[in-house]
């Protein structure tokens, strides 16, 4: 088992008790669940921004894209540039949407719009995308602190998790976006920090990285023919802006924050920050994995020991030491690019910056957890709770529910997490889920607001053909081979494109047969 040196492990305590601290003194505020929920609405709008910024880089980005940089090449650093056009298309008309309804939950207009069916239909799908969320976030957290101290990963989960819910809990959406600001600039020094290291590592420094990178076809965006079969660049594209167009545009998270701004024109500019800062960052990442490539490159014997926890953890610690040596020497760069960066910072980071980078790391996995907590919590009390339990709720009742709700969301979080012990990719599995469990929503979303005549019938049918589709896309490559002509042939990160588009324009064209009493001229808004 690795022990961390004393002084590493007082950088960590202190910096998860000034998280707890910090809980701990937006709790006196917390009187009430405005207060909780959208902090009375007085966040300047650079907080927000960073608070948003610091929920996208979470550990699936801190641990997730050097290992596919590691692995592949620069192919999902697409996914950073379509956030410029989501980001104009939230900015000109979500955030102006719900900033004049006053509804803290993304979802409740739904209802106003479509019926009681859609906002239950997306709250479903919202939560379960943030248990996801939160299980690959937890998952990436206790995948580096094994790697660093032995510890079971099991353990990991609940001593994090516990640290996060106590300061969630206390402190409200006022202590997470605080908290966000400071782990947003730490995990950033962070990241600056481990580029350094494996540069100084790197024999021949700058230039033998270029050109080990450039000879293993390392800073390639991926392929730019039309082939929507495989992982091209315009498949991480298109993925991209969708699934960004989801997270700014109707996402609880973000909706939240955009409530907790001073005013619109604040909220916008929020946007815009972390967009600015954002793609630089991300693409610091996508430097480190091909900085630790050429590092690999030129010290393989040192990839042995990766191999074999890999080999490992896909067998179980049970396994016999020949199956896991014979599997280990099969694996792939890309079966294991998730574990290099740990394997990194055990072997050559030194006492006292490691320390501060595992606490980067820390508040890579924490700021996007509790920000998750949040969010669900406030769903469940908005559109769950108020709607179908309790309608006439107190104030002390309905602080309850919130504070109910962060702590089971947490440990549904850390669950999740358990169940992806194992998996090959952080990345992948959290951008396949994601996909899954969005795709429904946005178009749904986007028939609200764009399509005048779309009312209850036609959404609901839209609907209903666009989970169909999901679920055959997602699941038909279970079908026997004989039969493999009607397995989904596109990519795993079309499901959402396919999704939303099946809904949306199945929704449009069976509008002109709808009538139902949520229209559009009884919600101006939507």
């Amino acid at each position: 088992m690795n022990t961390l040196p004393v002084i590493d492990i007082v950088v960590i305590l202190l910096y998860l008790i000034a998280m707890v601290w910090v809980g701990y003194y937006f709790s006196r505020k917390n009187n009430n669940q405005a207060q909780f929920t959208k902090a009375s609405g007085h966040i300047p709008g650079w907080a927000i921004g960073l608070s948003i910024y610091a929920t996208f880089l979470s550990s699936n980005t801190f641990l997730g894209v050097p290992g596919k940089a590691f692995g592949g090449n620069w192919n999902a650093f697409a996914f950073s540039l379509s956030m410029p056009l989501a980001a104009w298309v939230a900015a000109k008309f979500f955030v102006p949407f719900y900033r004049s309804t006053g509804e803290i939950s993304a979802y409740t207009n739904l209802e106003h719009r479509f019926g009681s069916w859609a906002r239950t239909y997306a709250v479903v799908c919202f939560i379960l995308t943030q248990i996801a969320r939160m299980g690959s976030i937890f998952f990436g957290l206790s995948l580096t602190l094994q790697a660093l101290t032995g510890y079971d990963m099991k353990l990991i989960m609940l001593l994090t998790g516990i640290c996060i819910i106590l300061y969630t809990v206390m402190g409200g959406i006022e202590a997470v976006i605080w908290t966000e600001v400071v782990q947003g600039i730490l995990k950033t020094v962070g990241a600056v920090l481990i580029l350094y290291l494996v540069i100084s590592k790197v024999d021949g420094g700058i230039s033998a990285i270029h050109e080990i990178g450039v000879a293993n076809n390392k800073f390639s965006l991926g392929s730019l023919n039309m082939d929507f079969t495989t992982s091209t660049f315009w498949v991480v594209l298109i993925y991209g802006f969708f699934i960004n167009l989801n997270n700014f545009g109707m996402d609880q998270n973000y909706v939240q924050r955009y409530h907790t701004a001073t005013s619109k024109k604040e909220a916008s500019k929020s946007i815009w920050l972390c967009v600015w800062i954002y793609i630089p960052a991300s693409f610091l990442f996508f430097i480190i994995g091909s900085c630790l490539f050429a590092y690999y490159q030129q010290n393989p014997e040192l990839l042995q020991s990766i191999r074999i926890q890999a080999a490992t953890e896909r067998l179980g610690i049970n396994a016999s030491a020949t199956d896991i040596s014979l599997l280990a020497g099969s694996l792939k760069p890309e079966d294991f690019g998730d574990k290099v960066m740990p394997h990194f910072m055990v072997t050559m980071i030194p006492a006292g910056i490691l320390g501060l980078i595992i606490s980067a790391i820390l508040s890579a996995g924490m700021s996007t957890i509790s920000s998750g907590m949040n969010a669900s919590a406030t769903v469940f009390s908005e559109d769950i709770y108020k709607r179908y339990i309790n309608k006439n709720v107190s104030e002390k009742s309905g602080l309850r529910a919130l504070y109910a709700g962060t702590v089971v969301f947490g440990l549904l979080g850390m669950f999740a997490g358990v169940l992806m012990i194992g998996v090959k990719s952080v990345l992948d599995i959290w951008w396949q889920l994601s996909g899954i469990f969005a795709g429904g929503m946005l178009g749904l979303f986007l028939l609200g607001i764009i399509s005048k005549r779309s009312g209850n019938k036609a959404a609901l049918i839209g609907t209903f053909l666009g989970i169909l589709v999901i679920l055959w896309m997602t699941f038909s490559y279970l079908i026997p081979e004989e039969y493999a002509f009607l397995r989904n042939p596109l990519h795993a990160n079309m499901i959402i494109v396919v999704g939303t588009l099946v809904i949306f324009l199945f929704g449009v064209l069976f509008s002109d047969r709808s009538k139902n009493k949520h229209t559009q001229t009884e919600h101006p808004n939507i």
